[in-house]
């Protein structure tokens, strides 16, 4: 076998590692909006979440619901990473997937918490599996276009490593910017009450409705084979980090709802 052989079996490798419709923001971004949630929620309900966790946090189970991909009993949850819809049409206009999608999933999980027939065994399930939806909620393209797996099929370059969309701003903008999860939660933009009451503001599908409108912009910032880079880094992780921060506060919004 020639070098140039060898070397067009390594591409193709490693393309087809970044294929999945069920990648999000990696373990530093999940549980960073676990951490931020952490900070907005009220003694009441922090209380009653422990409780439920058995002491464990929140930015701890924040990526539960993708360590148990692996498996089979609950294939049936994988749907629920995402939401695909037409650009140009609002959620529920078309039939959703029959396999659920983002926002059933999330209601949900609000359902079973919010509700007296439900185990505790139940809840701690449901309460793992919420904190992570809604950090998938405010990755812009898991509410992205379903033909390309939500950018997973947009091949690009980071940096000069072989990388797609979906990735960039899953974890190769968070892991270059070199934060840890702690240092990225507290780090975040100073915000006056009136703008944390302004992010809190909507509904779920609210919210979704912004993550497509951010998906929009994330597909037209990059074309397939683009090298991205330093300049990319400069126009989106400033997006990427508010994102982060939104999903924090508007977990400890449904949070807080749900216990006081």
């Amino acid at each position: 076998m020639n070098l140039r052989y060898k070397l067009i079996l390594i591409f193709v490798f490693t393309s087809l590692l970044g294929f999945s419709s069920e990648d999000d923001w990696g373990k530093t971004g999940h549980r960073a909006i676990g951490e931020i949630a952490n900070m907005h929620l009220t003694k009441k309900a922090k209380k009653k979440i422990m409780q439920l966790l058995n002491g464990q946090s929140l930015a701890l189970v924040s990526i539960y619901a993708d360590e148990i991909k692996s498996d089979k009993q609950y294939k049936k949850y994988s749907a629920w990473h995402y939401v695909n819809f037409p650009f140009d049409k609002k959620y529920g206009v078309e039939t959703p997937s029959e396999f659920g999608d983002l926002v059933k999933g999330i209601d949900k999980c609000i359902e079973v918490l919010k509700s007296d027939q439900y185990s505790d065994v139940d809840k701690e399930f449901y309460i793992k599996m919420l904190v992570h939806f809604v950090g998938d909620l405010h990755q812009p393209l898991h509410v992205g276009r379903g033909e390309d797996k939500g950018g997973n099929d947009i091949q690009v370059r980071w940096f000069n490593d072989g990388s797609n969309l979906h990735s960039v701003w899953d974890s190769n903008m968070i892991d270059y910017y070199g934060m840890s999860y702690t240092e990225l939660a507290k780090n975040t933009i100073v915000l006056s009450k009136t703008q944390i009451e302004t992010i809190k503001k909507g509904s779920v599908i609210d919210w979704v409705h912004e993550s497509q409108k951010l998906a929009k912009k994330v597909y037209a910032s990059a074309t397939v084979g683009e090298k991205l880079g330093y300049q990319y880094m400069y126009y989106n992780f400033p997006i990427a980090r508010s994102q982060l921060q939104k999903g924090g506060i508007r977990l400890a919004k449904i949070l807080n709802e749900i216990f006081g």
